[in-house]
């Protein structure tokens, strides 16, 4: 249930740190067995409200307490099968699911889960419009036809009608996506002000229906799940689940070799060389479908200069970068793309070439460089890839400023275009090309009030043609010609865009030996620790 009592929620955090002793200075005693602690840099949350987040930490923790129709099948992440529902048909003209839900189904408060709920739901994201809701309204649903385009059809049942015939895989896909969390009608209603859906309240509290609830949430500091009772699926073995904010990787390690955190989640290359030798530690990957880029904002004038932007390609060292910083963890990669999605490329035409660099902006009557800023979140490996840029780039004659900054300091900055050069990663949204090619080579209003607010607009970059481009891929029913589309995409990005892309995450954690059952997902959501347990 929801937290409500102050007293409650100081108590909870308070019993479940006992085992923390780095904390308290006293002697170490180790984790308790029925709490799962985690060192995680989550200083990018915002929200808990799924109709509005749309950071990566978020995801993870809405992906464990909100439960979606369908989801992914971790074991071929191209597949989507049934959470929710119990199954759904496609019209024959390819604009209508139905959706049949499975009986019985219980929010953690205890209020029945029905049609109702869901529709309540798509249509609650559509119409708090927020940056999440693209995704919804991508398939032709808009505050004035949701209520139409969504419709509850029986108690267990709904059909979602869409505007254009696209391919079913990514239609499901996008149901995936946190955005289409279904959330508890009769709660949210009860706690709504001013007409605003239960968004004040559902910043830091929770209404959904998954295995964990959200017992308490302080921003930088911790966030706490609990075993949710009401939970229809197999309970989790564990009574709860500890995220502590540890930015520094150094000081991940140290806790999880002296037992106060049970896993480690942004460990460094070095960390993990040497944690891999403790026999009383395991390492686990999955390469994640997150990459990792250098944004330039069109608006500035010099880096609006087409032979700036290429000359920044070849001012980043991707091999040291790959060797050093991102050893372990992630793979130098140039596409927009993350490989394991349709049609993702392998080309890396770029590398370090300062002569070509300085020819280029020679050209760009620049021949002495010039000043930049770059706004960068303090965590690794994104500051010290800033840094090993600002390197490379001055021996261009480019000098930068790096301007540090946490999460959501530098994205609140970034998503309303006030940055020279941005540093940071995108994730996938759902598992389909349109996910990235959706913010990367589409920007159908380049305007200050506009309404879809891709990575492509953020950088200003006005692109119809690629826009045109994108829309066609994403209607395209021939899986094979839908390759070549992205192929192509692909090759035009990397040649005129104002990203630098740099590397694909494969992310790694390192855990205590007896902690089993931890596996990570493709997409944040998909980090599942129901599943976990503590022998």
């Amino acid at each position: 249930m929801p937290v409500s009592n102050p007293d409650r929620r100081t108590l909870l955090a308070s019993t479940a740190l006992l085992g923390l002793g780095a904390w308290g200075g006293c002697s170490h005693v180790g984790t308790p067995k029925d709490t799962l602690v985690l060192a995680f840099a989550f200083d990018d949350i915002i929200t808990l409200d799924p109709a509005v987040s749309f950071e990566v930490s978020g995801g993870e923790v809405l992906g464990n307490t909100y439960e979606r129709l369908v989801g992914l099948n971790l074991d071929a992440p191209g597949e989507v099968v049934g959470v929710l529902a119990q199954h759904w048909e496609v019209s024959a003209d390819g604009r209508v699911f139905s959706f049949t839900l499975k009986p019985g189904l219980r929010f953690a408060s205890g209020n029945a889960l029905t049609a109702e709920d869901v529709v309540f739901s798509w249509q609650r994201a559509v119409r708090l419009d927020k940056t999440p809701a693209f995704i919804l309204t991508q398939l032709g649903l808009s505050k004035s036809n949701v209520g139409e385009a969504v419709r509850q059809t029986g108690p267990l049942s709904l059909e979602l009608h869409i505007a254009k015939p696209f391919a079913p895989s990514f239609v499901l896909n996008c149901l995936t996506a946190t955005v289409a969390s279904v959330v508890d009608k009769q709660l949210l209603l009860s706690k709504a002000q001013n007409e605003d859906w239960g968004a004040g309240w559902l910043k830091l509290n929770h209404a959904g229906s998954g295995p964990w609830l959200l017992r308490d949430w302080r921003a930088n500091e911790i966030l706490v799940l609990e075993r949710n009772a009401q939970f229809h699926g197999p309970k989790p073995s564990l009574a709860r689940v500890i995220y502590r904010h540890v930015k520094e990787a150094a000081t991940q390690r140290l806790l999880l070799e002296k037992g106060d955190i049970d896993i480690a989640r942004n460990l460094a290359p070095q960390d993990l060389q040497a944690l891999a030798k403790n026999p009383e530690l395991q390492l686990t990957q999955t390469p994640k479908g997150s990459v990792y880029y250098l944004g330039l904002n069109q608006r500035h004038p010099l880096l609006a200069k087409p032979e700036v932007r290429e000359a920044f390609k070849w001012l980043v060292d991707y091999e040291a970068i790959g060797a050093t910083l991102i050893k372990g963890i992630g793979v130098p990669h140039q596409n927009f793309l993350p490989l394991g999605l349709l049609g993702a490329s392998r080309e890396q035409p770029y590398r370090l070439d300062v002569a070509r660099a300085r020819a280029l902006l020679a050209q760009a009557g620049l021949p002495q460089g010039f000043k930049i800023s770059m706004d960068v979140r303090t965590v690794q490996p994104v500051q010290g890839i800033a840094e090993a840029i600002q390197q490379t780039a001055g021996r261009a004659g480019i000098q930068i400023e790096i301007i540090p900054g946490d999460g959501k300091q530098v994205l609140t900055k970034y998503r309303n275009r006030r940055h020279e050069l941005f540093i940071g990663d995108w994730g996938c949204d759902y598992w389909d090309p349109h996910t990235n090619a959706d913010t990367f080579t589409r920007n159908p209003d380049n305007r200050d009030e506009a309404k879809s607010r891709p990575l492509s607009w953020r950088n200003s970059w006005e692109i119809p043609e690629l826009t045109r481009q994108s829309d066609a891929a994403v209607l395209e029913q021939d899986p094979q010609r839908r390759v070549q589309m992205y192929e192509a995409l692909q090759a035009e990005f990397r040649r005129s865009s104002p990203f630098v892309m740099i590397f694909q995450q494969t992310q790694v954690a390192a855990l205590r030996r007896q902690v089993q059952g931890f596996r990570i997902g493709p997409t944040s959501e998909t980090t599942l620790l129901a599943p976990v347990n503590k022998t």
